[in-house]
């Protein structure tokens, strides 16, 4: 009986491990306040997985170290890896040596250049960044009646994110009825809330006066308004991307009058199923799109619990 029961157990073990998981993660930084709800996400979901275990590391917006965590991954092999890309031009390289060494491959939250030819065993899961700045913009042209100069802020170059809702901006006043708002000026704060009220203050400095300020993400929007109550400066529109928490505040406030809810948290389950589906050989969609929301003070409640 003795013998059957530690069978029993040995076999109970094996099936456990045969359908255990160990995925690779490496995230362009820690160091940001959307990204670490993303990850935090793919952990909630994994604990929530069975046998699903990941080894997350902080690739500290260098695209060199991001590179050889992949190739560390790789090493170890690992059954699947997860990739949030410092520079989203550097995917192909990416995607090779993933591809080389057969271990599936999921893309997060920034989209990869080669998206459109993503191989077997690999996907991208994120939302569809011609939607975001349109919706943003959309709503601030509506507030401004169509008419008024305004200043952009982008996010890191390297990232396809910064650049397509860039130029959602310019499509947008491109267009009826906003065709009537100009750009004073567009630079790239890096994402980051302090270089945005550094840049913006530079911008009034030189005695620039935008009727609103759009911002590729929250926490610049938040470093413009910074910058802006320093300088007295009042009733200047400004909108972010991602509703985070801190966006959420601000605008609670009064001081963020847009933002777009980015489903931080369905991204990061949205990896961790797709990258178990990809391991296990189920088919999946190459493209996993998660919808981008407006947000607004007269709907912002029922983003608060969200992310």
């Amino acid at each position: 009986m003795k013998r059957i029961l530690l069978t029993l157990a040995a076999s109970a073990a094996m099936m456990a491990s045969a359908h255990a998981a160990n995925i690779g993660v490496s995230m362009a930084s820690f160091d940001d306040n959307f990204l670490t709800v993303l990850r935090n996400g793919m952990e909630d979901a994994a604990k929530k997985a069975d046998g699903v275990s990941l080894q997350v590391e902080d690739a500290t917006s260098d695209i060199g170290k991001q590179l050889n965590q992949i190739q560390n991954f790789i090493a170890q092999k690992v059954d699947g890896i997860i990739v949030n890309p410092v520079d989203t031009d550097a995917t192909a390289q990416m995607t090779k040596l993933a591809t080389a060494a057969g271990i599936p491959l999921v893309y997060v939250n920034r989209q990869p250049a080669d998206v459109e030819k993503l191989p077997e065993k690999v996907a991208f899961v994120g939302s569809d960044e011609k939607k975001s700045g349109t919706l943003q913009t959309q709503e601030v042209c509506k507030l401004l009646g169509g008419k008024g100069e305004i200043v952009v802020m982008m996010g890191d170059l390297s990232n396809q994110a910064a650049r397509q809702r860039t130029q959602d901006v310019e499509d947008v006043i491109a267009a009826e009825p906003c065709k009537g708002i100009k750009i004073l000026d567009k630079q790239t704060a890096n994402w980051q809330r302090t270089q945005a009220t550094d840049l913006m203050t530079n911008w009034i400095s030189a005695g620039l006066k935008p009727a609103a300020v759009i911002s590729n993400n929250d926490e610049m929007a938040i470093g413009a308004i910074q910058a802006l109550k320093a300088a007295g400066a009042k009733d200047v529109i400004v909108a972010g991307i991602d509703a985070t928490q801190d966006g959420l505040a601000a605008m609670k406030a009064g001081d963020l009058k847009v933002t777009v809810f980015q489903n931080a948290a369905g991204q990061g389950k949205g990896a961790i199923d797709t990258i178990q589906k990809l391991i296990k050989g189920e088919k999946t969609e190459k493209v996993v799109d998660v919808p981008f929301e407006l947000v607004t003070p007269a709907n912002m409640a029922q983003y608060e619990a969200k992310n």
